[in-house]
């Protein structure tokens, strides 16, 4: 995968915001270098730049410095699994957008994950079609939150009282 540029927030409130059109940063986090390396040339094939971890605590030491518009994470890995990585990652950045990948995914483990903050889950073996879906749609939704705020900052500044009560 090619090495990312880092990213530079001015605002620390501010959503970066690809379209489906444009380039996102995504994140692969997977032990098995096989999946990684087949997400990644898929994401990299749809012109997204691509940055792959091979463990969880890879992927939380890369995080600041890559900050993906999305994560794709696997679930069971050694010494720390995707859950815990995604409750540590949620801490770091709360907008964070992490889709779980299972190879033995249950109810309960989906559950599990949505309830940490998991923006969707994925059973392997993984489908070319669902993975572009959610990405199409994960983008599309990191772009509405970020207008949102916009918006709102726009009717808070139009709005704004000057002045003193007492």
């Amino acid at each position: 995968a090619r090495p990312l540029r880092a990213r530079r927030r001015s605002d620390p409130t501010e959503v970066p915001t690809p379209t489906t059109t444009e380039m996102a940063r995504i994140l692969v986090v997977d032990d098995e270098q096989g999946i990684r390396h087949v997400l990644a040339q898929l994401l990299e094939y749809e012109d997204h730049e691509v940055r792959t971890a091979a463990s969880a605590g890879e992927a939380r030491s890369i995080f600041p410095e890559v900050q993906p518009d999305l994560t794709f994470m696997d679930v069971k890995m050694a010494r720390m699994d995707g859950l815990e990585a995604l409750s540590r990652i949620r801490e770091v950045d709360p907008a964070a957008l992490v889709v779980m990948i299972s190879g033995h995914g249950t109810i309960e483990t989906a559950v599990e994950a949505t309830r940490r903050g998991a923006y969707d889950f994925l059973e392997k073996p993984l489908d070319t079609d669902r993975i572009l879906l959610v990405l199409r749609n994960a983008l599309h939704q990191r772009g509405l939150l970020a207008e949102n705020v916009r918006l709102r900052g726009e009717v808070e500044s139009r709005h704004q009282i000057v002045g003193k009560s007492f």
